[in-house]
């Protein structure tokens, strides 16, 4: 016969690191385009969401007909999916991302591969000045926000 432990009481004391783990998983990263979306009427976008990417998100686009077709449109499909919130607009789709400034699609893959590769959106950098090394936001804010 197997004898079962009974479970523990639940009153132990929650370390700092399970408090940690529960607050540190962040998921969704604001950014600002550097020039942004024009969208039909004139009006343009800039600040916007990007969520982290699911194994779903990488997987999907490679069934894409226009992914087969060009492998280069991958990325187009996947910012098309991981990308949230773009000013007002909140259906983003591979059109809306095939249509942004070739600056804001590096910008937005180079900020797809710091959250779901670093983690973080956060780089180090020299000063040239005073050698001092410090970390800046590299979310796109403009000059004088925070």
């Amino acid at each position: 016969m197997r004898r079962l432990k009974a479970p523990a009481d639940d009153d132990t004391p929650a370390t700092a690191g399970d408090a940690q783990e529960r607050v540190a998983l962040r998921t969704e990263f604001a950014f600002e385009l550097p020039h942004g979306y024009a969208d039909a009427s004139g009006t343009v976008h800039r600040s916007g969401v990007m969520r982290l990417a699911t194994a779903r998100d990488e997987l999907v686009p490679l069934r894409d007909d226009r992914v087969r077709e060009n492998p280069a449109y991958l990325s187009v499909v996947l910012l098309g999916r991981v990308v949230t919130r773009l000013g007002t607009i909140e259906d983003i789709h591979a059109g809306i991302v095939e249509n942004l400034f070739a600056c804001d699609l590096a910008f937005l893959q180079d900020f797809y591969r710091r959250i779901n590769a670093e983690g973080h959106t956060k780089a180090s950098v020299t000063c040239p000045s005073c050698q001092e090394t410090f970390a800046v936001e590299l979310a796109g804010s403009r000059l004088g926000e925070s």
